[in-house]
């Protein structure tokens, strides 16, 4: 089961922390990967964090965000910062063992789900 958290309401430039966090699994053994949703849109790839610690993030969010895995807490981060209206979606963290890269952004391959935690960015 994975559980995200960390949403809320931020004004352009600011900064937000999500937490995926795993119970009943052991994080690092799986690819957890972040996708968003916009509304009247598709789900979105954000970012990845493969079991080896290889990370992938799409090219609209690098440099403004940062994922990490706390294996001490069984828990992946993505921190936002610099935040653009553009980026207001429900965030989801998903999960999977043994993701190949051609398939790590497609969201069908994925066989955990967090619940979904929303992201608003005011302009």
């Amino acid at each position: 089961q994975l559980q995200a958290s960390g949403g809320g309401l931020v004004q352009a430039g600011g900064s937000l922390r999500l937490s995926c966090a795993a119970s009943g699994r052991t994080i690092r053994t799986y690819s957890v990967t972040w996708f968003r949703q916009a509304p009247g849109k598709g789900r979105e790839f954000v970012t990845a964090i493969r079991e080896s610690g290889s990370i992938v993030y799409t090219d609209s969010v690098k440099g403004r965000f940062t994922i990490s895995r706390d294996n001490a807490k069984n828990t992946v981060h993505l921190q936002m910062n610099s935040l653009k209206p553009e980026d207001t979606a429900v965030y989801y963290c998903a999960a999977r063992q043994e993701v190949i890269l051609s398939v790590l952004r497609d969201p069908s391959v994925y066989d955990y789900w967090g619940q979904g935690t929303l992201v608003t960015v005011s302009s």
